[in-house]
């Protein structure tokens, strides 16, 4: 059984960042696709060897990284806007293992 916990969210001004955490528990962190979503839509993915892709949305200004011997990812997130809040799930997919599910983080951007 694999479980997620999402930490790091708050409130913060528009163009201010944020860092949000996803440990896991488990023995196929390091084999699995591990993303973070935006309520359903998706944000960042970074697979098991290390490739990454973004959301058009976020490009250039969001980071996800991770960390195998911690089992943890993470998720930078810089030049913050308003449209960025919301809940922010952190998710692991590893057929045939199938997904896992965090229960979010809140992201607050003010203007």
């Amino acid at each position: 059984q694999v479980q997620l916990v999402e930490s790091g969210g708050g409130l913060v001004q528009a163009g201010g960042s944020l860092r949000l955490s996803c440990a896991a528990s488990g023995s196929i962190f390091s084999v699995s696709t591990m993303a973070w979503y935006k309520q359903r839509e998706l944000v960042a993915r970074i697979r098991s060897g290390g490739n990454t892709n973004y959301a058009d949305s976020v490009q250039g200004r969001f980071t996800t990284s991770r960390d195998n011997a911690k089992t943890t990812v993470y998720l930078q997130m810089n030049s913050l806007k308003p449209e960025d809040t919301a809940v922010y799930f952190c998710n692991l997919y590893h057929p045939p293992y199938g997904q896992y599910w965090g229960q979010g983080t809140q992201v607050t951007v003010s203007s």
